[in-house]
């Protein structure tokens, strides 16, 4: 069996709670030498959460979720390394992942921010060095040892991180039910477990979310508050984990990885772009009536609902034709929900989403 269809929950051990950072000394007690793999600011906000000093080889790895960065900084690491320590967002973490990996060390992860479900997976999105392009998706050999979820050094999550982390773990659901419409019940029981999980994650953040920007603009841990910010980084990861092939991107990423290769998008995370591909992939499912629902709650929270709120205004029939084209790519994931889906379903699928989204805007 290949490593991407084994069920593959998460990591070994999920600390979290107010000043769950402090149990890292600890844990680092039963290795012989660490490293850190974090970014500057990352770093910095761990710092400001964490009492006790870090003494380890310090990396700054160079922003792109690269094979090549992760690698090289395996390659400067000390002989005796057996644990690597990620910090930081989910492409500092991807990071690590390819460091722990090259080195066959354990994987300590430290999220400073709740955007996505890195932090706890075994899977990481991988880009290129130049330009940050995404390349593939790797499915690595190992599972984080520790996952430490510190809910005060969650509250140093920027506004527009968080919003992000909403929208890419929203998919969760409507990917999975697109991909198993129409025959869930005769899948097996942890496929089953997987959909009823990423329910529950669906409503949560649906009735959570607005209550829980609140509490971050307030610094205030409150249980709104930590219940986004679990579904975001934990119980996200087990829907793909439990799921496997029906649990794991479809149209949405596959539209999100289109975006990726429009500069103007560049500036736009990654969820919120997700957030957008939901949209187009519930217009090629024939869901309207979801796109509307979606469209009030997208916009009380600051996603994006149409190609100008994605920076794309120029040239935009173009570049929404290229993100079509992408999409629909036979090595791509669209086709999970239309197995024969082509460029022109894709495009006409994003007109759709902008005539819903402006004529709801003017009513």
């Amino acid at each position: 069996m290949k490593l991407v269809e084994e069920i593959r929950p998460g990591a070994n051990r999920y600390i979290n709670g107010q000043g769950a950072v402090e149990n890292l000394a600890r844990i680092l007690a039963d290795y012989r030498q660490a490293i850190a793999v974090t970014g500057k600011k990352s770093y910095a906000a761990f710092q400001q959460n964490y009492a006790g000093p870090l003494t380890c080889p310090i990396f700054r790895y160079d922003g792109s979720a690269s094979d090549e960065d992760g690698l090289s900084i395996a390659q400067q690491a000390p002989a005796q390394t057996d644990v690597v320590i990620g910090i930081g967002g989910g492409r500092a973490l991807d990071t690590a992942k390819v460091t722990a990996q090259a080195l066959k060390a354990d994987f300590i992860s430290i999220p400073t921010l709740a955007s996505n479900c890195a932090p706890f997976t075994p899977v990481g999105a991988i880009y290129h060095p130049v330009g940050h392009t995404f390349k593939y998706v790797e499915y690595f050999k190992k599972a984080p040892t520790v996952t430490i979820v510190d809910y005060n050094l969650m509250l140093t999550t920027p506004h527009d991180f968080f919003v992000a982390g909403i929208g890419d773990t929203l998919a969760k659901w409507y990917e999975m039910e697109g991909i198993t419409r129409g025959r869930i019940n005769d899948l097996p029981v942890f496929t089953r477990l997987s959909y009823q999980t990423a329910q529950v994650i669906k409503d949560s953040l649906v009735e959570m979310s607005q209550t829980a920007l609140e509490d971050l603009e307030n610094g205030r841990v409150s249980p709104a508050f930590t219940d986004v910010v679990d579904c975001i980084i934990g119980i996200a990861s087990e829907v793909g984990g439990f799921g496997v092939s029906d649990g794991r991107m479809a149209g949405a990423h596959a539209v999100h990885n289109g975006l990726s290769y429009i500069e103007e998008t560049h500036e736009i995370l990654h969820g919120s772009k997700v957030a957008y591909g939901i949209l187009v992939q519930l217009a090629e499912t024939g869901d309207q009536a979801e796109i509307e629902t979606l469209l009030s709650f997208y916009r009380s929270i600051g996603l994006p609902t149409n190609l100008a709120e994605l920076h794309i205004t120029a040239e935009s029939d173009e570049k929404a034709k290229q993100v079509a084209q992408w999409a629909a790519r036979e090595d791509e994931t669209f086709n999970l929900i239309k197995s024969d889906v082509v460029a022109a379903d894709v495009l006409a699928d994003m007109q759709q989403v902008e005539d819903i989204s402006i004529g709801n805007k003017r009513r």
